[in-house]
């Protein structure tokens, strides 16, 4: 059997460890799981890719962070729903 040894952030470590745990895995197991998965599919068994962040999602978080285009604070629920269906 070989040994397989890599260097990770301790914080990494950490989360990894956690969710592993809550799914009743050890990482040694979850690691061998990826590694089986990838061998089944010929490849990486998930999509590698950037994630794309819309224009108008890019707009509402500039929005926002630097508190332009907003709206409220309302004095009801009802007002800011009014306020949401406005245009």
């Amino acid at each position: 059997m070989a040994v397989l040894q890599i260097r990770i952030d301790d914080t990494l470590k950490e989360q990894a460890d956690t969710l592993f745990s809550s799914l009743g895995l050890d990482t040694s197991t979850a690691i061998r799981i990826f590694l089986n998965a990838s061998i089944e599919n010929a490849g990486i068994p998930f999509s590698v890719q950037h994630n794309r962040i819309s224009a108008s999602l890019q707009e509402a978080i500039y929005d926002s962070r630097f508190r332009h285009n907003l709206n409220g604070p309302f004095d009801s629920p009802e007002e800011a729903v009014a306020s949401m269906l406005e245009d």
